[in-house]
């Protein structure tokens, strides 16, 4: 008997729904094997963390819990951002769809870079994981998957997103101008330090959110590239600096001034920071007209990919604290070429330096008066507009002071801690210490020195506007226990 029209069309659908269906099933078998390689190998990060009082700064605040994100590389180690574990007391983590925590430790951070390393003892942590390799530096409109655990929930969370701009821009957890990625995929609270993922590589750690709605930052491949080499004798020795202040040359008044054809560009040194790097090689009013071979534009950049530019410092900050480098300068209208050697790191060039974590701030303490080095620590006390409510002197220190031959580090008297010694100056504090019993205050040791070697029969402060504190020495040597016992103090 003949099959009718209408049963053969019947038969025909459900063939074609069929396929259809078998298709699509071999699609999610096929499509999330790799990102569940991906998958795996993510990591929730939990920290309880401590920071210091620096009003205070013998004691601590408290511990207080954050989370964050990371991801499983070679060698059995986990890539977070530094920020998730700074001055961390207590650390676990936990695989993506795993409901077990494990015990972590830092075993490396690198905080100018917001990169760190973690390790888990366990080695069942591991079991099943395809470590994540580093990929490339995207280029813009490559499109990259975001991987974390931003805060709400404790399941995986995966954006898309397109890389739309590479350069250089500040990180907000050190303040150090690096090489960047923006992403227009969101970064909240709990996905930094996880992957942003091109082609089932790294190419990049989120780490920080933008300005503007489903804007995002990645730290870049090359920059974790970067540090992953520096760690390989356990050791993070931090990104070298050359120790120069200087200014762009696009206007051509300033150019001719300084003897520069038409052909020429470079950027003009204004000022070179004692006992750093360029100190004896270059001079002041030198201009940098190439580093490496790489030529530098007027505007201070370089080209450092085929039709993108960033900042000359890139040239820099992909050395290794001993490295040599190779300049071309323009001195009195004659070219030389010159060697520099790599010798101190960026956070070293700051008379003010960024925010310290993971450390516990320096102080002393003698009749009752608070001594500690200006810090950004410090300054963070007034809160989030720290710079519009801080001391003005103090905040104008941080943005514009810079370490001379002299003077390393500002200290500041913090606070008086009330007491019949210090009778007269229990409201006197933020003031920048300049002499003491004689001798010039260039670092905190130098405070300890010239109170500690006092054979007169006083003390001697003097702060930047030549006002002074006089303490009898004699009776600052006998308070010192009772005011230590009176404020709950352990040490001076």
């Amino acid at each position: 008997m003949g099959i009718s029209r209408h049963a053969r069309l019947v038969r025909g659908k459900l063939l074609t729904i069929l396929v259809v269906t078998l298709v699509a099933a071999l699609c999610l078998v096929a499509l999330p094997a790799c990102a569940q390689s991906v998958n795996e190998a993510i990591v929730k990060v939990y920290a309880v963390y401590d920071e210091p009082d620096y009003y205070n700064p013998w004691q601590m605040y408290g511990s207080q819990a954050r989370s964050g994100s990371g991801c499983v590389i070679e060698g059995n180690r986990i890539l977070t951002s530094a920020h998730v574990v700074a001055d961390q007391v207590f650390v676990q983590v936990k695989r993506a769809g795993q409901p077990r925590k494990y015990i972590a430790a830092v075993e490396i951070v690198a905080h100018e870079c917001d990169l760190a390393i973690l390790e888990v003892s366990d080695d069942s942590f591991f079991l099943g994981v395809e470590p994540l390799r580093i990929g490339q530096l995207p280029t813009l409109r490559d499109k990259v998957v975001v991987y974390g655990f931003p805060q709400g929930g404790d399941e995986l969370c995966i954006t898309e997103g397109v890389v739309s701009r590479v350069e250089h821009q500040y990180y907000a957890h050190s303040q150090e101008y690096l090489l960047t990625c923006q992403i227009d995929a969101a970064i909240n609270p709990g996905s930094s330090g996880g992957p942003v993922i091109k082609d089932g590589e790294i190419a990049g750690v989120a780490f920080q959110a933008g300005g503007g709605e489903n804007i995002g930052y990645m730290v870049p491949a090359p920059v974790i590239e970067r540090f992953l080499e520096d760690i390989e004798d356990g050791e993070y020795d931090g990104m070298p600096g050359i120790g120069i202040r200087w200014q762009k040359m696009e206007n051509p008044d300033l150019r001719h001034r300084y003897g520069m054809t038409t052909e020429q560009t470079g950027i003009l040194i204004n000022q070179i920071y004692p006992g750093f790097p360029a100190d004896g090689v270059l001079q002041p009013q030198d201009v940098i007209l190439s580093i490496d071979n790489a030529n530098i534009e007027n505007d201070g950049t370089i080209e450092f990919r085929a039709g993108e530019r960033t900042s000359f410092s890139y040239l820099i900050q992909s050395k290794f604290i001993g490295d040599i480098v190779g300049l071309s300068i323009l001195r009195d209208g004659v070219v030389k070429d010159l060697k520099i050697r790599f010798t101190s790191p960026l956070s070293e060039f700051q008379l003010v330096p960024n925010e310290q974590y993971d450390t516990t701030p320096r102080y002393y303490i003698v009749g009752g008066l608070v001594f500690e080095p200006l810090t950004l620590n410090l300054l963070k006390m007034w809160g989030a507009n720290w710079y519009g409510d801080a001391p003005r002197n103090l905040v104008n220190y941080y943005f514009r002071g810079e370490p001379t031959k002299d003077r390393s580090e500002l200290v500041v008297l913090v606070r008086v801690l009330a007491d019949e010694v210090n009778v007269g100056y229990q409201n006197r504090r933020y003031e920048v210490i300049t002499k003491v019993n004689g001798k010039s205050i260039g670092d905190i040791t130098d405070l300890i020195h010239a109170f500690e070697d006092n054979t007169d029969l006083h003390h001697v402060i003097i702060n930047e506007r030549g006002e002074r504190i006089i303490l009898n020495r004699a009776k600052v040597e006998e308070s010192g226990e009772r005011i230590l016992r009176k404020y709950s103090i352990s040490t001076q």
